[in-house]
């Protein structure tokens, strides 16, 4: 499979995920220039910026794993560009989702990674 389909489709799978949990998504594979943001989602009142961490096997560690601090900050400066862009005053929080397997199985969600 490519890598672009193996992605969106684990994106799909978390966007599904996280709307069984009451999430409303706002925004897919959000770009600017500098930075990206693979889901927006709300819910009770704060965005959501979700980043998704896909791995076919866990053969060098859990997508979770791979949120480092570089991650954290790149989602850090995406999310405050679109808080910026959409003249969002809420409150906001970092998340990240983890999807596995050739099943795209959800196997790990943090809500407030940051």
């Amino acid at each position: 499979m490519k890598t672009t389909f193996i992605g969106r489709t684990a994106e799909s799978a978390a966007a599904d995920y996280l709307k069984k949990q009451g999430f409303k998504i706002l925004g897919r594979n959000w770009r600017t220039r500098f930075c990206e943001i693979d889901i927006i989602a709300s819910k009770n009142k704060s965005v959501y910026f979700v980043e998704v961490k896909y791995r076919n096997n866990d053969g060098q560690g859990k997508g979770l794993d791979y949120v480092t601090d570089k991650k954290l900050t790149q989602m850090r400066f995406a999310a405050e560009n679109w808080v910026r862009e959409n003249d969002w005053n809420g409150d906001y929080q970092l998340s990240a989702i983890e999807v596995f397997g050739d099943d795209f199985e959800i196997t790990g969600f943090v809500e407030n990674i940051y």
